[in-house]
């Protein structure tokens, strides 16, 4: 076992901690909130100076700026609101999945909150949730350094900030995690449920259904192949495997009803200049960039490769399926999509388990070295973060 391995087990095992215990797992998880709200509230604190030096509000960069504002607009007029743009494009509340529109409506009438305040709420508190699920499934397939590592990587990402605005990121992050780690735990009902709760947070979700009921397919062909009437009543993995799509599915539906055309939704997205080309966009960018407008399909083999290679080693763990058809599905919808280049690192944010792999790599490291990379990485996005939202920031 590494150094860094060793010194946290023996923490662990000096305070107490042991998995099978209900206590010691809240323990765990206390560390594990403790250590992601440290880090944000770095980043936090980093926009708050910069913002006031800058003289613009953290507040409303925040909670008032971009998508932000439509989620609030839909909280408040439903789907009947929308915009023309100046060269005409008609731009249509209802690119904008309605989970998180319908929980500010419902915060901010039960408690008597302004609307952009429930959206922050939200965010901070399913961002929690959401690290204690990465969390949840990192220590399942490795060890709690690697949990750990892993927590405070996702928290430090350079677009991490969008974790802290009244954006629907952290919500759907929430809902994957806990739904995948359901998949993984043969918790069905709840893995299906969770996955449905996604599917009206993000279009993504159909990658948190694509799991569910990919996976659960496997499970009913192996227990029928096997005979196995071992683990979870089949008919739960059935549920589960039909409610998973229903949320994504079924707004993606209203909306074409809406639309008068079955696929309407495509329409809606595409009046707000998104599509999905494979990685064609993507690929000519950054060949632009460089100069290199001929070589374009050399880059998005090269970006392929990269993130097959990151999956193979997921694969290898035959526990790791659930996550590699997700994040595969979560990479292919961010790099395939056409829409502008600059959200593309924040579609790939809630792509968490591709992660894994590099802080169990980093778990092999002296402990010096992982706390230097983390306290780089740390420092990095509490900076470009603030730079980010007082500049062009998220589309």
């Amino acid at each position: 076992m590494s150094m860094w391995s060793a010194r946290v087990d023996r923490v662990a095992g000096s305070r107490g901690f042991r998995p099978s215990a209900s206590g010691a797992l809240n323990s765990e998880l206390a560390r594990v909130v403790a250590l992601f709200c440290a880090v944000r509230m770095t980043c936090l604190l980093a926009l708050a100076v910069w913002s006031r030096s800058a003289g613009t509000s953290a507040r409303e960069l925040l909670s008032r700026r971009w998508d932000s504002l439509w989620y609030e607009r839909v909280a408040q007029h439903g789907y009947d609101f929308s915009l023309v743009a100046p060269d005409g494009r008609h731009l249509s509340s209802t690119a904008f999945f309605p989970m998180l529109p319908w929980l500010e409506e419902g915060i901010s009438a039960a408690f008597g909150m302004d609307l952009a305040d429930a959206g922050l709420l939200i965010s901070a508190v399913a961002s929690v949730f959401a690290a204690c699920g990465i969390y949840l499934i990192a220590e399942h397939l490795y060890s709690r350094p690697v949990a750990l590592i892993s927590v405070c990587l996702w928290a430090a990402l350079p677009v991490g900030i969008v974790q802290s605005m009244a954006y629907s990121e952290s919500l759907f992050v929430a809902f994957a995690a806990w739904a995948l780690y359901s998949v993984m735990r043969n918790r069905w009902l709840v893995a299906g449920f969770l996955s449905c709760a996604a599917g009206l947070t993000r279009p993504v979700g159909l990658a948190v259904a694509a799991a569910v009921v990919l996976v659960g397919a496997r499970e009913v062909l192996r227990r029928r192949r096997e005979r196995d009437a071992e683990g979870p009543e089949l008919w739960r993995v059935v549920v589960a495997g039909i409610v998973a799509p229903l949320g994504a599915v079924g707004f993606v539906l209203w909306v074409g009803a809406r639309q008068g055309e079955l696929f309407g939704y495509l329409d809606v997205q595409a009046q707000w200049g998104n599509g999905f080309d494979g990685g064609v966009s993507f690929s000519r960018f950054v060949a632009s960039g460089m100069g290199l407008e001929a070589v374009w399909p050399l880059l998005l083999m090269a970006l392929t490769g990269g993130v097959v290679w990151v999956h193979r080693i997921l694969f290898r763990q035959s526990r790791s399926y659930p996550l590699v058809v997700y994040s595969g599905i979560v990479v292919v919808m961010a790099i395939g999509a056409s829409g502008y280049f600059g959200s593309k690192p924040r579609l790939l944010m809630p792509a968490f388990p591709l992660l894994l792999p590099l802080a169990a790599a980093m778990v092999k490291a002296r402990p010096s070295v992982v706390y230097a990379l983390l306290g780089a990485e740390i420092l990095v996005a509490a900076l470009y973060g603030a730079f980010w939202l007082n500049g062009s920031g998220p589309p």
